[in-house]
Parts: C-alpha cells; structure tokens; sequence
C-alpha cells in the first residue's frame, strides 16, 4: 500500500494495516530504519516484577487491552500457517 508524508513528517499507516498489527489510538510503538526499510513494531509493555507465594509475576505498568477469544484464535492461526 502506498501512502504520502505530510510537511510534519507524518506517515498515514492505511486502516488494513493499522487493524492488522492490532494498532489503536495512543498505542506506543517503536520505528527502526534497517538496511534502507522503516519498520514499524508494537512497542513491548513495561512491566514490573512482583512476588507472590515466592513467585515472580509480570505486573504491567499501565493497563493493557484486553485480551479477547478472539484473538488469541487468530494468532492461533497465523501461527500454524
């Protein structure tokens, strides 16, 4: 898909690849310029560890969204493609 950049330096990310990568408003992400390509990724939670029954858990920073059925299937599936 092709898309412009405004005087701002803005970069519009088309809707079909927006809702791919699962992108919202506000979502955090990291850019990389490798070997002549800018890829955009999700960018990871923060999290801090917690003990619990002498056990560490993952304990995110911020709220994250919420993981649906749904979802978890379809990553199901693209994985085993």
């Amino acid at each position: 898909m092709r898309t412009t950049i405004d005087r701002a330096g803005r970069i519009v990310v088309p809707k079909a690849v927006r809702d791919a990568m699962g992108l919202t408003e506000g979502r955090q992400i990291d850019v990389v310029f490798t070997d002549g390509r800018i890829q955009i990724e999700l960018a990871p939670a923060e999290v801090e560890v917690e003990h619990e029954a002498g056990l560490p858990r993952l304990v995110p920073a911020e709220p994250l969204p919420e993981l649906t059925d749904d979802m978890v299937r379809d990553t199901l599936e693209a994985t085993r493609r």
